[in-house]
C-alpha cells in the first residue's frame, strides 16, 4: 500500500429524489424532481432488471501513465488516447493509451494559475471527427470562461493547438471554488459546473453564475429546455461541483465539495435548488433538493464522476479513494463503497472508458497533495 489507508467512515443515508411526473425510473430524463422520499432501497439486484448488486470491485490493472503535473480534465479522444490538462502550467498533452508516451499539443494563453483556479475541465467537440473542437475551462485574471480551440495534430508538437475562441465567459472566479468541471450531454448540449468562489451568496442568486449547473448550446447560448430561455442557468444553490455524468436514462448526476460537514451526491433537475449556503447535506426543508447520498468531508471532497455497472464512480481528494454508489433509477441499492483507499493519493478525475473500465487522474502535484515518485498518473481500472 503506497500510503496509509484513511479510516473509511461510511455514514451516509441517501436519500431518494422523485422522478420526474408521469415517467418514473424509466422516463428517459434527467428532471429528478424536488420531493425527498425513504432513504435506500435493500436486497440484491433482480435477475430480470439492470439494478446493479449491493456489493462491486474496482482493480486497477495499470498505470497507463506517470509524471503528470497538476493533472486535472481527462478527454478520451476517439481512436483511444487520451487529453489532459495541466492545471497549474497551462497546458494539454496527448497520451498515448498503450504506451503511455506524451506529446505536448500547447499551451493555453490566457491563463491564470492561483489558488484552485487554472486550466481545469476538457472536453470534445460531439462532433469532433468533423471539427477537431477542444473545449476547455478556465481561469483569468477577471473571470472563469470557457474556450474551445482547434486541434491540428499536423503542426509541429507543442503548437498543434489554435489560439482559443471564447464561448463564455463571465464566470465568477475567487481563490477558491472555482467549479471547473464541462461535459456534452446526451442532448449534445455543454455543461459546466461552477463555484460560488467563497461567496456563498451566489449560489442563491439566480442572476449569478457562480454556485450553478449551467447548460447552453456549443456556441455558448442558453439552450431549449433551460428554466429560464434567455439564462445558461441549469440549477442553483451548489458550492463547488466539479463532477458531471449521465446515467443509461440519461439523468444527470452531480458531486460536490461540502464545506465542513457533508459532501454531496445529486440527481440534477432544471430549476432545482440544492439548499447551498442554507443546507450543507440533506435537510428538512422542501424548498431545497437533498442529495442522493451525502459523506463526510474527511472522506470525500469528491471531483470527478463516471457512470459505469449502473453505478456513480466518484473521485475522492481528501478522501483519497474511489466511490462506488450502485443506483436503481434515483434510489441506491446499498451504501456506497469505497476502494483504493489511500493507496493513490488524492483522486480527481474518473472517466468511463467503455462498459468496465475506467480511468481515474491522481492528483498530488496540486500543492495540496505529498507526492511520491512517479506521480502523477493515470490508472486503468477495471470495474463491477
Amino acid at each position: 500500500m503506497r500510503r496509509p489507508a484513511l479510516t473509511a467512515v461510511l455514514i451516509t443515508a441517501a436519500l431518494l429524489l422523485t422522478a420526474c411526473s408521469g415517467g418514473g425510473d424509466s422516463e428517459p430524463s434527467d428532471d429528478t424532481g424536488s420531493e425527498s422520499g425513504p432513504s435506500r432501497s435493500g436486497g440484491s439486484a433482480r435477475p430480470d432488471s439492470e439494478t446493479p448488486p449491493e456489493k462491486g470491485s474496482a482493480k486497477v490493472t495499470r498505470t497507463v501513465t506517470t509524471g503528470l503535473k497538476s493533472p486535472w480534465g481527462l478527454a478520451p479522444l476517439p481512436g483511444g488516447d487520451l487529453l489532459v490538462s495541466s492545471r497549474d502550467e497551462a497546458t494539454i498533452t496527448r497520451i498515448d493509451e498503450d504506451t503511455g508516451k506524451k506529446i505536448l499539443l500547447g499551451s493555453v494563453p490566457g491563463v491564470a494559475s492561483e489558488g484552485e483556479g487554472g486550466l481545469m475541465g476538457l472536453a470534445l467537440s460531439p462532433t469532433f471527427g468533423a471539427d477537431h473542437q477542444v473545449y476547455a475551462y478556465f481561469t483569468t485574471e477577471s473571470d472563469n470562461r470557457i474556450v474551445r480551440m482547434l486541434y491540428d495534430e499536423k503542426k509541429p508538437k507543442g503548437q498543434q493547438l489554435s489560439a482559443p475562441d471564447t464561448v463564455f465567459k463571465g464566470i465568477p472566479k475567487g481563490h477558491v471554488h472555482n467549479g471547473g468541471r464541462i461535459a456534452f450531454g446526451p442532448d449534445k448540449m455543454l455543461y459546466a459546473g461552477t463555484g460560488e468562489t467563497g461567496d456563498t451568496g451566489q449560489a442563491q442568486d439566480k442572476k449569478s453564475l457562480g454556485g450553478k449547473i449551467l447548460r447552453m448550446t456549443p456556441e455558448g447560448e442558453p439552450a431549449d429546455g433551460n428554466p429560464e430561455s434567455d439564462s445558461v442557468v441549469y440549477s442553483y444553490g451548489h458550492r463547488n461541483v466539479q463532477g458531471l455524468a449521465w446515467d443509461k436514462k440519461q439523468r444527470l448526476w452531480a458531486a460536490e465539495f461540502g464545506q465542513d460537514t457533508w459532501d454531496e451526491l445529486n440527481a440534477i433537475g432544471p430549476g432545482k435548488n440544492y439548499g447551498w449556503p442554507e443546507i450543507e447535506g440533506k435537510g428538512d426543508d422542501t424548498s431545497y433538493v437533498d442529495p442522493v447520498a451525502q459523506w463526510k468531508t474527511s472522506d470525500a471532497s469528491p471531483s470527478g464522476i463516471a457512470w459505469s455497472k449502473g453505478s456513480v464512480w466518484m473521485a475522492g481528494l481528501g478522501g483519497e479513494r474511489l466511490w462506488r454508489i450502485p443506483l436503481d433509477g434515483t434510489k441506491p441499492v446499498a451504501d456506497p463503497e469505497a476502494f483504493l483507499e489511500g493507496k493513490y493519493g488524492r483522486l480527481r478525475t474518473v472517466v468511463a472508458a467503455g462498459t468496465d473500465k475506467l480511468w481515474v487522474v491522481t492528483n498530488e502535484t496540486d500543492s495540496r497533495g505529498t507526492p511520491e515518485k512517479g506521480d502523477d498518473r493515470i490508472l486503468e481500472v477495471q470495474v463491477k
